[in-house]
Order: C-alpha cells, then structure tokens, then sequence
C-alpha cells in the first residue's frame, strides 16, 4: 500500500482537474487507439463494466484498463445503466463496445454484461477505479493455474478527495486488511467487491449468475461494504459450491478506487467508527 501517494503507474490516468470536455482530440484518440487492442471477437477475457452517470469517471477508468500488458485476448465492455447525463456520448467517442440496460440497478447491469461476454474468464471492474497494468493477467492466473478456483478478489486501496493525503486511508485500509483476514475464515463472501473480482464465465452463469431479490443502487450505501450480500457477494458464495475463491495478494494487483464511499459517511474516520461498529455486532460470525 502507499502511504502518501497514488502509485506511479496511476498518474497518467489520473487527468488532474480535467472533464471528458477538456480532453484534447490528441489525448481522445490516443485513449481509442489504445482501447482497440482490446476488442477481440474471441476473447479469452471479459472485463465488464457498469456504468451509470459517469462521464468524467469512466475515461479515466478505460484509461488504466487500456494500458494493462496481457498476454490474453481481451474484451472491454461498458454496460450504460440508463444514464442521464453524457455518460454515453463519452464511451461513444472513445469508441469502447457497450450495452444500454434500462432497468436500473448494479445486479441488472452486471447481469446483461454477464449475459453478453464472451470471454472464458470474466472480470469485473468499475467506473471510479483505476487498475493497474498487471491487473488482467494476475487476476486470470489462479484460475488458469488451478481448475479447483472458481473465482478471485483482489485488494484496493483508496483514491484520496481532492487536497487530501493517503495516510488516513492507508491507516484504514491497513485495519481493513486484516479484517479481510478474518473474513476468510467463515464469510469469505464479504471480502468480494464487484469492483475487483473474477470469475470462470461459465460457472458464474451456471449457479445464478448476478441475480438477486433487491435492486442495489449506485451511490449512498452507506457502510454497506460490511454486509455485502448484493450482486457481487451473491455471485461469490454461488461461486464457492462449484469451487473456492482465492485472495489475489500480488501487490502489481492492487487497484485504486474512488473513496467517495467512505466520504459518504461525513469523513474517513466517521466510515472507520461507522464500519468498526457493525464489525463488532457481527464479529463472532466470524470466528
């Protein structure tokens, strides 16, 4: 984890003050050229993301994917979940395959990505994240090494608000990390976010795909990272009875998410206080 900085492999995606509109034709262009290498008709991988009202997010995001260094055939597809705004203009002009799902919600957005991917191995990504140039390649590889794996997770660590340092987050993920720890044991399906998963594609639709009974939004969840039995986790606990999981630890695989989830609960320290508390209601589950 960085303590006082973003990576340097982030920064030239990170776009600093800068709007899809403030975007030169250069850089335009050169996002969609590198984006074509990763339009295969027969992928080995699809990386798949939901989107909803995110366009001065989702380049951003496109961008990090476009410099991963795979030695799979790649697919990238953008799911635009009934947006309002110009989120769909922006992934045109990129030129980066997409699907519009109407019905609102992450588990239909991700159920039609699902439904549509052609890839062996299926990875999910988000619109706020960044990921770094391994990423692909290092969350294929323990199920490629390993047909017992079903699917893989991976760490995070958080995007700082503008005018803010890493060490408050550092500190909070460096309690997080060992919480996952813990998790593992008895309710591995919490560690699994839909931001930095994967799984085989065909055994992901087989035991239900991201089918749920509620229809999760996208923003204002506060705290709801500790009891994660929407789509993603859902997805997870139907994955371990073909399989197991495993925790991709390598640090190249590390992503970057926005931290504007945490910012929802007032402040990083509130989110900590927040999460530490619905933590210790549920601790003995865990143990």
């Amino acid at each position: 984890m960085s303590i006082f900085s973003l990576p340097t492999w982030s920064k030239p995606h990170l776009y600093p003050d800068k709007s899809f509109d403030d975007l030169t034709a250069a850089e335009i262009n050169n996002l969609k050229n590198k984006l074509s290498s990763f339009s295969s008709d027969k992928p080995e991988v699809s990386v798949v993301i939901p989107v909803w009202n995110e366009q001065d997010n989702i380049f951003r995001t496109l961008s990090s994917l476009s410099s991963n260094l795979t030695e799979y055939k790649t697919e990238i597809i953008v799911i635009n979940n009934n947006s309002t705004d110009r989120t769909q203009e922006v992934i045109d002009k990129i030129g980066v395959l997409n699907y519009l799902q109407v019905k609102q919600g992450t588990p239909f957005a991700r159920q039609l990505g699902l439904e549509v991917a052609k890839g062996k191995y299926y990875l999910c990504a988000d619109a706020d994240t960044l990921y770094p140039p391994q990423w692909i390649d290092l969350m294929v590889a323990p199920m490629v090494k390993d047909d017992q794996v079903k699917g893989v997770y991976g760490r995070y660590s958080f995007i700082p608000p503008d005018g803010s340092g890493r060490f408050g987050l550092w500190f909070y993920e460096l309690i997080t990390s060992v919480i996952i720890r813990i998790r593992q044991r008895k309710r591995e399906y919490l560690n699994v976010y839909g931001f930095n998963m994967g799984f085989i594609t065909k055994v992901g639709i087989e035991t239900g795909g991201f089918n749920v009974a509620g229809d999760r939004q996208y923003a204002g969840v506060v705290g709801s990272d500790y009891h994660n039995d929407a789509e993603d986790g859902r997805m997870a606990r139907n994955l371990r009875t073909r399989g197991r999981l495993e925790l991709v630890t390598d640090p190249l695989a590390r992503v970057f998410t926005s931290s504007r989830r945490l910012m929802d609960d007032g402040s990083i320290w509130k989110a900590f206080l927040n999460r530490a508390k619905l933590q210790l209601k549920i601790f003995r589950e865990f143990t």
